[in-house]
């Protein structure tokens, strides 16, 4: 399936507005997620599920890691003759404000890809906040109310203030935007749908504003542009920080959560790993935890999320963490309630300990 009406456009250039020892090296969209995923994954299956073949991903600078896991964009059906993934240039970003992830200069930057497409829509979506949508919904949603703009969003879960939330009065048309949201709030899923031919005026109208971001320029244009809405009534997890990466994830031990972001007629996508299937030690006692595969367990893992190639020796414990791709626990290790980055080895007889309040965090090791 080769969707006619529009083409794809995420921003990977932003990071978290907190230092960070997980994003020193890697932009956010690489972060890892629940074991096999990066946070990249989620967009562009979306993107995938819904037949879009042509995407664009800004780039940032630290684009190193990005670029090794998508790759052509083989995983997601991007690596084609006409049309597929285009890895685009950003900008370093002039401000510091919360909750601004499509910057107006990395737009301008790219005007090329969509002068030189044919579809009359542009779907716009950022990296950190996932979720399972089916996009052509929202697509002919937008085709349907001949509105300039169709801004996806959820009823806010809980607060935050790097979240936009959006304003909405009569016929669902977004009246403004503002930086964070309390619960029960629109809160903007970083994801909208844009006539191309509107998008192109913008540019050219919006040249001098673009240290702005997309929807702070346009802000007193709202009503003229005519910007509406769309209502998610799915599950949409923001990772914004070490917390948020921490809590999101682990709440995704339940089934019941895991369920309504895992669907099989909208699959979750991402690089394959040649890597055999997790091996269980007669030794070892694994409970309420995701296992990636090529992973070797021989003692004992509760609550936890481990990557692939992780070992847990005989005697060692993980308890309520993260542990990240090809990490080893020595025997009578325990770590509990941290993040281990990948390719570190947490020495025997030792204890890596947070607190539920107080994650620990430990950075990726060198190689």
């Amino acid at each position: 399936m080769i969707n006619r009406k529009a083409i794809g456009y995420i921003t990977a250039n932003y990071t978290c507005r907190e230092q960070s020892v997980l994003l020193e090296d890697r932009p956010f969209a690489s972060l890892p997620f629940i074991g096999r995923y990066r946070l990249i994954d989620f967009p562009l299956s979306n993107m995938m599920n819904a037949g879009i073949k042509t995407v664009g991903v800004v780039m940032p600078g630290n684009y190193r890691s990005l670029i090794d896991h998508i790759g052509s964009g083989k995983d997601w059906m991007l690596d084609r003759k006409k049309g597929g993934l285009f890895l685009v240039p950003g900008n370093p970003y002039g401000t510091s404000r919360r909750g601004m992830r499509f910057l107006l200069r990395d737009i301008i930057s790219n005007k090329v890809l969509f002068q030189r497409s044919d579809k009359p829509y542009v779907v716009m979506c950022g990296s950190n906040v996932v979720f399972n949508i089916d996009l052509n919904q929202i697509i002919d949603a937008h085709a349907s109310s001949g509105a300039g703009i169709t801004m996806v969003y959820c009823k806010a879960e809980r607060a935050h203030e790097d979240v936009t939330s959006l304003v909405i009065g009569e016929a669902g048309r977004v009246q403004s935007v503002k930086s964070g949201c309390q619960f029960g709030d629109n809160k903007f899923l970083d994801c909208f749908i844009i006539d191309r031919q509107l998008l192109l005026e913008i540019i050219d109208q919006y040249a001098s504003a673009d240290y702005m971001d997309f929807f702070e320029a346009i802000a007193g244009d709202f009503a003229r542009v005519d910007v509406c809405s769309y209502e998610f009534k799915g599950m949409a997890v923001g990772i914004f920080d070490e917390t948020s990466f921490y809590k999101r994830s682990m709440e995704l031990l339940n089934p019941d959560v895991a369920d309504k972001l895992f669907m099989p007629d909208r699959p979750i996508m991402t690089k394959a790993h040649d890597v055999p299937p997790a091996k269980y030690a007669a030794t070892c006692h694994a409970c309420n935890s995701l296992i990636s595969s090529g992973c070797n367990i021989n003692g004992t893992v509760r609550n936890s999320i481990l990557s692939r190639g992780v070992i847990v020796e005989n005697g060692a414990s993980v308890t309520n963490s993260i542990i990240m791709q090809d990490c080893v626990i020595k025997s009578g290790a325990r770590v509990e309630n941290a993040i281990v980055d990948k390719n570190n080895v947490v020495p025997a007889n030792t204890e890596l300990r947070g607190t539920p309040e107080a994650i620990l965090v430990l950075p990726k090791a060198p190689l």
